[in-house]
């Protein structure tokens, strides 16, 4: 039986799966928000490298942020970056910055709490940042990879998510099969 490769990532021959695959090629080529979805262990992050590296934006910074794992009280400093306000201290840049002209990938975003959730709907809709004490903003260019295991739509529903960034990070979304779904793949 013959096993399709794609970029040497994936390795199926289950057909819903290759459609994916095909649907993340087109996506990767154009600067859409792009939500990954999918139970954990299904490839969210290997799907986000794939699109940023099959995009226009391929030789440009791809910062990854596992959401889940940043303390509330370092998210804002850690994504937008810090002013200090004590001249010895050096600004932080946040993680937002650093993608700035390529990708940042926010791996398990539905972790966000909803105040994240607004500077990061503000970012993307005005292509703006600030970051602590400072009140100047900067132009910033950057797309937005995120992926969840969990439904946002229900998140949504239970006002844990915002309507509003859902839909615009959800320009395509790609949903992930787990691997008891694909049982042609288990052999490979």
């Amino acid at each position: 039986v013959k096993s399709h490769i794609h970029q040497d990532r994936f390795i199926t021959k289950n057909p819903n799966y290759l459609n994916i695959i095909d649907l993340a090629r087109k996506i990767a080529d154009s600067d859409i928000q792009v939500l990954i979805t999918g139970e954990s262990g299904t490839g969210k992050e290997l799907m986000a490298d794939f699109l940023h590296e099959n995009s226009p934006r391929a030789n440009s910074n791809f910062i990854k942020v596992n959401c889940s794992s940043i303390p509330e009280d370092l998210l804002e400093s850690e994504l937008f970056g810090e002013s200090k306000n004590n001249s010895q201290e050096e600004n932080k840049v946040g993680k937002f910055q650093l993608a700035n002209g390529g990708t940042i990938f926010l791996d398990e975003i539905g972790e966000l709490p909803l105040n994240i959730q607004v500077k990061i709907l503000n970012i993307l809709e005005t292509k703006e940042i600030s970051s602590g004490l400072d009140s100047e903003t900067q132009k910033i260019d950057v797309r937005v990879i995120a992926s969840t295991n969990i439904n946002l739509e229900e998140a949504v529903k239970e006002k844990t998510f915002r309507e509003d960034l859902f839909y615009l990070l959800n320009g395509a979304n790609l949903k992930l099969i787990p691997l008891r779904e694909r049982p042609e793949d288990i052999s490979l």
